[in-house]
Formats: structure tokens, C-alpha cells, sequence
């Protein structure tokens, strides 16, 4: 039963945090994310890598080094996601849940990057090719 209690006031707390206080970090997080990701996947499309969430999910001899890569590129939002979800835990809440904030903070930060990165290296890959990009 407390596994039940802990999951119901999990998705309680997560649904009511865009609308408390500090929300438009539920807009900047993942904007920021986006901006990282659109930058590294230009990189992958210049140096001619494969595409970062195929490479993760199918070329296990590869996955740590590119998961570490993206973690990099996305630790200080990630940080600033966790920091600022413990404020608004501490303010609305009057208590600090590390797993909701590391939850937030994963959704918020990482997976716009891991969902955006392929993408950017695919369009930068066809801008280039098609002649649109800026010449070496």
C-alpha cells in the first residue's frame, strides 16, 4: 500500500507543477535542451557520426560513450532542472522528494535532447548536401 501512496502523490505533485510557481521553467528547460541538441547534431552531421538516439538504442559497444556525451551537453540544465524543482518543492510542497526531482529534471532536460539531437544531425546532413549550408 505505501508503494500505491508514494506513485498516487507522485503524479499528483508532477501534474500540479506547471501551473505553480516557477513554471516557465517547464518552457525554458526543454527550449535549452533543444538548442544543445540542434548544436551536437550539427557536429554529428559535420564529423559524419550516426544519429545519437539510433546509436544509443542499437550499437551497444557505443551507447556509454554517446550517453555520457549527451549527459555532458545537458548536466548544467539537468542541474539547474533539479535546483529549481527543489525550490518549488520546498514552496509548494514544504518538503524535498529527490526522485520526483531527478524525474522532472530527466524529462525537462534530457529527453527533448535525446529526442531532438538525430533529427538536427539529419537536417544539417541534408542541408549540406543539398547545397543550402554555409561552404568550407
Amino acid at each position: 500500500m505505501v508503494i500505491a501512496d508514494i506513485l498516487q502523490r507522485f503524479w499528483e505533485d508532477i501534474l500540479e507543477r506547471p501551473s505553480g510557481p516557477l513554471a516557465l521553467r517547464f518552457l525554458l528547460q526543454p527550449v535549452m535542451a533543444t538548442l544543445f541538441a540542434i548544436r551536437d547534431g550539427i557536429k554529428d552531421a559535420r564529423d559524419g557520426r550516426s544519429p545519437y538516439f539510433w546509436t544509443v538504442l542499437s550499437k551497444p559497444d557505443e551507447r556509454r560513450s554517446r550517453l555520457r556525451e549527451g549527459v555532458k551537453s545537458t548536466g548544467k540544465i539537468m542541474v539547474l532542472a533539479l535546483i529549481l524543482d527543489a525550490v518549488y518543492q520546498f514552496i509548494e510542497l514544504g518538503t524535498f522528494y529527490p526522485f520526483e526531482a531527478v524525474a522532472v529534471a530527466i524529462v525537462l532536460a534530457f529527453v527533448p535532447y535525446l529526442l531532438i539531437r538525430g533529427p538536427a544531425a539529419r537536417i544539417a546532413r541534408w542541408w549540406s548536401s543539398a547545397g543550402l549550408g554555409p561552404k568550407p
